[in-house]
């Protein structure tokens, strides 16, 4: 064999090996392709669900933000009847609560005075009859 024909069949073992590397870097050139392509439609039908979802969730958020505004609304209104509340309250405690607090204390002053009455009262009776007792047997 001759140099030119060496060298005629290394490029030619070249060119093989060339075009085995070609073809499977069309084989994966096309694979990247329709990987590409099928993430291209994932996208685009993520995207024509997100839409819809998205506005419904703006929609709920609107319908929260209504009742919040609703519940601040009555929490004002709450806390006004219990500062209403409070202040009948006091004065209630201070209208009625000196009076009753004396009349009270009068109350318990009499009964107790009817109480000490009463126990010094049957005492006296007692020995009223017992000097009685004595005088009719004399």
């Amino acid at each position: 064999m001759s140099g030119g024909e060496v060298a005629g069949v290394a490029g030619l073992i070249v060119a093989v090996f060339w075009a085995i590397l070609v073809s499977f870097l069309a084989v994966a050139l096309a694979r990247l392709a329709r990987t590409l392509r099928s993430t291209t439609e994932l996208v685009a039908g993520i995207t024509e669900q997100a839409v819809p979802l998205l506005g419904e969730a703006s929609d709920a958020l609107r319908a929260a933000n209504a009742q919040l505004d609703r519940v601040d609304t009555i929490t004002a209104d709450v806390a006004e009847v219990t500062a209403n509340a409070s202040a009948l309250s006091s004065t209630v405690a201070s209208t009625f609560g000196g009076p009753l607090v004396k009349v009270a204390a009068f109350g318990y002053g009499v009964r107790r005075a009817v109480g000490r009455q009463a126990r010094a009262g049957a005492d006296v009776p007692a020995a009223r009859r017992r000097g009685r007792r004595n005088r009719s047997k004399d």
